[in-house]
């Protein structure tokens, strides 16, 4: 078990205290936690590269770790009235699609090399943003159209993002069967 793993083993066991705080309505202290988190990410891959200890598993475990945070906040953040529900739909249904994508993909034996695109980095900032936002609130307020910006811009790249993994996801399906449909 490497260190970078280990690191993302801990961002997946603090979302459940992230559940606690936002159900409590503690947002300052789920902010400190989330910030924790996300930290965390940055970590792990810093050590992963800087000390060579990339590895399977945590090619996997990142993203997956990334996912369970990002969407629990989401869900939790809309339920509590605080990001409105069609961004919760549309953030939870790309990462529903990509992960039925990639799955299908599997079962059809398609090789799949689990690597974020830029413009999928872009989506996780500014979903990151939103909830840094949202759950920093209480600490500083942007006006109602700073939030309806960050809601419409981090809308309008996750549906991009996901289209982008759509297209990659057709592309591979369709270098597997040799290039022509069935």
């Amino acid at each position: 078990m490497t260190v970078p793993n280990l690191l993302t083993i801990l961002r997946i066991l603090l979302t459940p205290v992230l559940v606690w705080l936002l159900l409590e309505n503690r947002l300052n202290e789920a902010l400190t936690v989330f910030f924790i988190a996300g930290a965390t990410d940055g970590l792990d891959g810093l050590i992963a590269r800087v000390f060579h200890q990339k590895s399977k598993l945590g090619a996997y475990l990142d993203p997956l770790a990334d996912k369970i945070l990002l969407v629990t906040s989401f869900v939790l953040l809309g339920h509590m009235g605080y990001i409105p529900y069609w961004l919760v739909i549309v953030a939870v249904s790309r990462d529903a699609i990509i992960l039925l994508g990639l799955l299908s993909l599997m079962f059809q034996q398609v090789r799949v090399e689990i690597r974020p695109v830029l413009l999928s980095k872009l989506t996780t900032l500014f979903q990151l943003g939103t909830i840094l936002a949202t759950m920093g609130s209480g600490l500083f307020q942007l006006p109602q159209e700073g939030y309806t910006a960050l809601f419409v811009t981090t809308a309008v790249l996750t549906v991009a993002g996901g289209v982008q993994y759509i297209m990659i996801g057709i592309a591979l399906l369709d270098s597997r069967r040799g290039g022509h449909a069935d």
